[in-house]
């Protein structure tokens, strides 16, 4: 089995510097959305939950629906317009 610090078969293995870069890029991916999705849950069950109960009633489950299609909406639409600011600044360097 090969592993980012070589094949693991013997001494002397090497580092390879663009496999770890791409498992940290995963690493990265993986805890953003994470953090997306926890955010998401917080803001719409504060905003759409009054009472905590064993299941969510019909008004319930529409408002966080749309709570969620909105904060994904926005994500979005940040992350669009952050992405082309980098591109921008990558440009001018």
């Amino acid at each position: 089995m090969e592993s980012a610090f070589g094949s693991g078969g013997g001494g002397g293995g090497k580092l390879d510097p663009g496999l770890i870069m791409e498992q940290v890029k995963v690493q990265i991916a993986v805890a953003n959305a994470q953090e997306l999705l926890q955010r998401m849950t917080d803001k719409c069950f504060r905003k759409c939950i009054g009472k905590p109960g064993g299941a969510l009633d019909n008004s319930e489950q529409k408002c966080i629906a749309m709570c969620m299609d909105r904060y994904m909406d926005a994500w979005n639409k940040v992350f669009r317009a952050y992405n082309s600011r980098l591109q921008r600044e990558r440009a001018n360097m």
